[in-house]
């Protein structure tokens, strides 16, 4: 992992971008080269350097839009034919997009076809090698893991669901004073100074995994390792590393106090406030024709008697009470008995509020909020205070999430299912405080891009 701007990155998947983007560069440049096999080219060669440009710029974009290079999906989501065809068909939209607005950059469509057709077959090609390699256990950073309680046991799994596998655990050491559940196959004999072992195995990282330091930690050995040039956290940092959360099961109040990162200024919110004055008036200025048709699709199906917009009380940053704006997608009764979570085929739904709730349609009108001041873009979602309350007595570091404005979208939103119970609600708080703790403009910009991924693929839509 390599870490830019305080979020964490895949090298691999990074690496795997780059390559991309130049067989992208390079399929433009073919296209071109087969089109006029046998006739003279129409076009100069700078001409064709900033077709191929835009067109690895964009398709780029658009891959990166559908989670394409985001490590933590799992094979089960993945999908990766189905991804690279949607990317590509938003890939292709975009450039005839631009070709339409900018016409002095227009491209053959002969030539673009041929582009596109190398560029899907390389994308293909590239795609099979990087996960008949990559996987290569040879290939991986080495773990050793200190301790083989509870802790250590949920790392057993964390690694496995995932399409891409960037570590491998070689095995667990067990402490002395430590209830042991690793499976004894998997406990390495600690017979010998911890920096022999690591020799032995080819460590390149040890992770300590212990619910209390004070097991008979062996820090003279541990500091050996260190100055021998092995990496050495502790299981917080590894969450935060690997999973991009921050663990609850495994943080306490000295970590907070003593991390890196939370950090806030005026500064900072000024940059953030100026991003999202102009992505609101940018984005309000495309989507109104949108909004104008779903707002005639609620009256058309309810009538003028219900009201087209649904206005909410939400927990805002520094728990300030705001009333976020939805297109209304529930009957007009649908709280008769009081706050309740949405559920998987919920029959409060209007035919309507199915479709814009899929399409995240029924989430613009809070641009509005944004131009407001209310919320940001990008943020952790804004609970109602019914929730926050009983949130805030049962689960730890719960009111942490209200340091920042709440967002339209956010990394929980990118990286977990929607949330229909107090589990999936702590679930999603591990991804909100990662946020919270490493937030940047990076960050930001990277949740946008893949937010692509969350509407076409409707997760946490319901």
């Amino acid at each position: 992992m390599i870490r830019i701007f305080r979020h964490y990155i895949s090298r691999a998947y990074l690496l795997l971008l780059l390559i991309e983007f130049f067989m992208f560069f390079a399929s433009m440049y073919w296209g071109s080269d087969i089109r006029f096999l046998m006739s003279e080219s129409w076009y100069t060669d700078n001409y064709i350097a900033l077709a191929s440009f835009i067109f690895s710029s964009v398709m780029s974009l658009s891959c990166i839009g559908l989670g394409l290079y985001r490590r933590t999906l799992s094979g089960e989501e993945y999908n990766l034919l189905t991804r690279i065809c949607i990317s590509f068909g938003l890939g292709i939209l975009l450039i005839v997009s631009i070709y339409y607005l900018l016409p002095e950059l227009y491209i053959a469509r002969s030539v673009l076809v041929f582009a596109i057709m190398l560029a899907f077959m390389g994308m293909s090609f590239i795609r099979y090698l990087f996960y008949k390699f990559a996987n290569f256990d040879r290939l991986k950073r080495r773990f050793l893991v200190i301790g083989s309680g509870q802790r250590a046991q949920q790392l057993i799994s964390l690694n496995e669901a995932l399409v891409h596998k960037g570590f491998t655990i070689v095995g667990f050491l067990a402490l002395t004073d430590e209830l042991s559940v690793v499976d004894k196959n998997l406990i390495i004999a600690y017979d010998q100074p911890l920096i022999k072992i690591a020799e032995h195995y080819k460590i390149d990282e040890i992770v300590i995994a212990i619910h209390d330091r004070r097991l008979g930690l062996p820090f003279d050995e541990l500091l050996d390792c260190k100055m021998s040039g092995l990496t050495i956290m502790n299981i917080v940092e590894f969450y935060e590393r690997e999973q991009g959360i921050i663990s609850l099961d495994n943080v306490n109040p000295s970590w907070l106090i003593f991390c890196d990162g939370f950090a806030q200024g005026d500064l900072r919110g000024l940059k953030k406030r100026m991003v999202d004055l102009f992505a609101s008036i940018l984005l309000l200025s495309v989507a109104w024709p949108i909004m104008c048709l779903t707002a005639l699709a609620i009256i058309l199906e309810s009538g003028f008697k219900d009201p087209i917009l649904y206005r909410q009380v939400r927990v805002g940053e520094k728990n300030q009470h705001f009333k976020v704006l939805k297109f209304r997608s529930m009957k007009t009764d649908a709280e008769k008995n009081g706050a309740q979570w949405a559920q998987k085929n919920d029959d409060r739904i209007t035919c309507v509020g199915r479709f814009i709730r899929a399409c995240r349609i029924d989430e613009l009108p809070q641009i509005l909020n944004v131009l407001r001041g209310d919320m940001s873009f990008v943020g952790p979602r804004p609970e109602r205070p019914e929730f926050v309350e009983g949130f805030n007595e049962r689960i730890p570091y719960y009111q942490e999430r209200h340091r920042v404005k709440p967002g339209i979208t956010g990394w929980a939103q990118l990286c977990y299912p929607y949330g229909a119970d107090e589990h999936d609600t702590i679930q999603k708080l591990q991804y909100d405080l990662y946020y919270v703790k490493n937030y940047s403009l990076f960050l930001d910009f990277s949740i946008l891009f893949n937010t692509v991924e969350v509407i076409l693929w409707g997760r946490g839509a319901r």
